[in-house]
């Protein structure tokens, strides 16, 4: 019996004899950060 996320197209891969799940995020944009995350960049620096 498969898994739901094998299901779900999922794959594994096997790391010292563990099961270890192939995640991958996906991509993301860069967006901007407005005036006041830039000052609060300048604030962490």
């Amino acid at each position: 019996m498969k898994s739901l996320f094998e299901q779900l197209g999922g794959t594994y891969h096997e790391e010292n004899g563990y099961l270890i799940p192939d995640l991958r995020l996906p991509a993301e944009e860069e967006q901007p950060i407005g005036i006041w995350g830039l000052r609060h960049l300048d604030y962490l620096k």
